[in-house]
């Protein structure tokens, strides 16, 4: 808001308009080439959430996504498409918009979302009847677009940030109809560290994850419970990397404790100190594990070697180990 730096940013637009003049035609081919190569109605693959599958789709001719959702069949998504979002609807008017945290509630009747019409990743929450097709505007204004559902579907978790570093170290607690101020469940009051929340793969817990270049603190609340106290998992300690899920009735937790190119390692519910967690997949030196995804069946691993990344597919049962190939 500066005067004296906006007057200077548009000193330096105009310069660089200027001296780029002879290329502007160049630049239009360029332009038009680049877009070209790129699929304008195309759709992301169906993700099985539930009861749906999930996916977003672009039509040419439109800047934004428009995010749907059908029916899961015994083979597949069946059904009418049901659109949840049409983000070129929602930007109409605005000469910037964003959304992001697109969260569906646990029953599948609700969803959240945040948006910024500034630019600066200052976001309002928003949330949608699914049914109804009726959204309750301006929940939350002037937050960090982070959000958590809890398993009563009416209890949304989100962050919020310092206004002038946009550094988000506030979970705030938000009852829809509730009425009266959010409380607040935690503050983040290193600022050398950020925080976020967010729902474990199985739904059965949320966590709150503070963390900065070389630390990492997660706290954990039963889902079943938002009201309840928040536990820290494992306490910081500088230099200790580590980040967890929540599947197939354990905690997951990928560290680099004694471990360069981290490991994974379980832990139970009631113990997640470090003296409890037992190996599951040990560190190897030629193998970096760069992160995790658990599922009900199964985990996904991204390991890189030899600079090349793969995923390693491994059925809790160990009837299968294998890594996907893409030739």
């Amino acid at each position: 808001e500066n005067p004296e730096v906006i007057a200077h940013l548009e000193a330096e637009n105009a310069w660089t308009e200027a001296q780029m003049q002879h290329t502007a035609e160049r630049q239009k081919e360029l332009f038009e080439e680049i877009k070209g190569r790129i699929k304008q109605n195309d759709s992301s693959v169906p993700a099985r959430k539930g009861d749906w599958y999930y996916y977003s789709r672009t039509v040419d001719g439109k800047q934004y996504p428009i995010h749907c959702r059908r029916a899961a069949g015994p083979e597949g998504p069946s059904g009418d498409e049901q659109i949840l979002l049409d983000v070129n609807a929602l930007a109409e008017g605005h000469e910037f918009f964003s959304v992001t945290g697109m969260r569906v509630s646990p029953d599948a009747k609700l969803l959240a979302y945040c948006t910024d019409t500034r630019g600066r990743r200052i976001y309002t929450l928003h949330v949608k009847n699914l049914e109804t097709g009726e959204v309750q505007e301006e929940l939350v204004d002037e937050m960090a677009g982070n959000v958590a559902w809890a398993n009563d579907n009416r209890t949304l978790f989100y962050t919020k940030q310092d206004p002038q570093t946009l550094r988000s170290h506030l979970v705030y607690r938000h009852e829809l109809g509730a009425g009266g101020e959010d409380a607040l469940v935690f503050d983040e009051t290193d600022e050398t560290f950020y925080c976020s929340i967010y729902r474990s793969r199985s739904g059965e817990y949320l966590f709150i994850h503070s963390g900065q270049t070389i630390t990492d603190e997660v706290r954990y609340l039963r889902a079943d419970d938002p009201r309840g106290a928040w536990q820290v998992f494992e306490p910081r300690e500088r230099g200790h990397e580590y980040g967890v899920d929540h599947a197939n009735g354990a905690f997951w937790v990928r560290t680099n404790l004694e471990a360069t190119n981290f490991r994974l390692m379980r832990a139970e519910a009631g113990a997640t100190g470090r003296v409890g967690w037992q190996e599951f997949l040990p560190a190897r030196s030629e193998v970096f594990l760069e992160g995790m995804e658990a599922f009900r069946d199964h985990l996904v691993v991204v390991e890189r070697e030899n600079a090349l990344t793969r995923l390693r597919f491994m059925r809790w049962d160990g009837s299968e180990d294998h890594a996907i190939q893409f030739d």
